[in-house]
């Protein structure tokens, strides 16, 4: 990942209200097409101008060529405020985040997230670094805002579950561990849409924690299938089970993994 710093320069008198709403319009927009990771971005006011750091999944995320429809009218919507298009400067990269996936289609990629990560939550299955989101073009409604939500959803259910301190870890969990969940239906449909949109087999990652034994974790079958799908060694060694027929892949539980 990568640390850039955006700069806007006034060309004509404006308020700090119409700045706000211009600026942060557009880096909300640059995020839900993938362009710009997390979601806090400070605005800090110049001598004229504005500056906004951020974190990008690659040195060129910010080129017009990555741009989606909305971002392209956010663009356009600065010159409401006095605002010029947005100068980018590359400060480097940004050594405590993980790098992004080579260019080219995997042959195969996940949806997968935890609540420490800000990046893309598309994988690439062959090396589980991120894929960014607008590589693909849009998925929902013309940018990915559907699966950058359901991300920070599943993300704050993970961060309840592992907290551990309060009655809504049961409900937390429900939302990521079983498949007849809200999210993990919505997730589960997401990564459908994303495999119709790129031609790459695509999964959804089930968390798992709990159970009996190791023995009974080993005997589980596909949430929705009710197939066998145990691998007989784990992929990155998360992944121990695999359903090529529903998309589907798992942790053995944490509790029994030595």
């Amino acid at each position: 990942m990568y640390v850039v710093e955006l700069q806007f320069e006034c060309f004509d008198n404006t308020t700090i209200s119409a700045v706000d709403k211009a600026i942060n319009g557009l880096m909300d927009a640059l995020r839900y097409n993938g362009q710009v990771l997390g979601r806090e971005f400070p605005i800090v006011m110049g001598d004229g101008e504005f500056f906004v750091r951020a974190v990008c999944p690659e040195q060129q995320s910010l080129h017009p060529n990555n741009h989606s429809d909305f971002v392209n009218v956010c663009i356009r919507r600065l010159a409401d405020a006095s605002l010029l298009a947005p100068k980018v400067r590359l400060l480097g990269r940004d050594i405590n985040s993980e790098e992004a996936a080579e260019e080219g289609a995997p042959s195969w990629q996940v949806l997968y997230t935890t609540y420490v990560h800000t990046c893309s939550p598309l994988r690439s299955g062959d090396t589980l670094l991120p894929i960014p989101l607008y590589r693909n073009g849009p998925t929902l409604n013309g940018d990915h805002k559907a699966v950058i939500k359901w991300q920070t959803e599943w993300q704050a259910c993970d961060e309840i579950q592992m907290a551990g301190g309060c009655r809504a870890e049961h409900a937390a969990l429900h939302e990521i561990c079983d498949a007849d969940s809200v999210l993990f239906k919505r997730g589960w449909d997401l990564r459908g849409r994303i495999e119709y949109i790129t031609k790459v087999p695509t999964y959804y990652y089930q968390y798992r924690v709990g159970g009996q034994s190791l023995a009974d974790e080993k005997a589980r079958k596909c949430p929705k299938c009710g197939g066998d799908w145990l691998l007989d060694e784990p992929i990155h060694d998360i992944f121990y089970f695999k359903c090529d027929d529903c998309r589907i892949v798992s942790n053995m539980s944490w509790d029994h993994i030595k």
